[in-house]
């Protein structure tokens, strides 16, 4: 595990921005990535999706983190979809019955094309 998790945001057209995830999200970088995407969220990118395409691991706290920044993005008004989610924390995220909780695409492109079928994507 390491200390380091890069959060990269991608400016999209319409309401929804793109952040790309980087890293391990353990218990070491979880509250930095959750402070990060809250941060974004405060910005204005209420609708976040993040691309979790560069994540190599994920334990609890990443978990934990995730839900973190659905509350936050909840709480702005806004929504959080995982886009491109590795294996391993897909089945983490069907184990806990988190996926019914965030919506998860199989691409960013599947993402953006779902977030522009929403009621407030104008």
């Amino acid at each position: 595990m390491t200390d380091d998790i890069e959060l990269t945001l991608t400016a999209t057209p319409g309401p929804a921005a793109v952040a790309t995830v980087t890293g391990e999200i353990d218990l070491h970088t979880a509250p930095g990535l959750r402070t990060r995407a809250l941060e974004l969220i405060d910005q204005g990118h209420r609708h976040l999706i993040l691309d979790l395409s560069g994540v190599g691991f994920c334990d609890s706290a990443g978990l934990s983190a995730l839900i973190g920044i659905w509350h936050g993005a909840q709480g702005a008004g806004g929504s959080l979809a995982l886009a491109a989610v590795p294996d391993r924390l897909m089945r983490m995220l069907t184990l806990t019955g988190v996926d019914s909780l965030l919506p998860h695409y199989p691409s960013i492109a599947d993402a953006l094309s779902a977030r522009q079928g929403a009621p407030d994507a104008a």
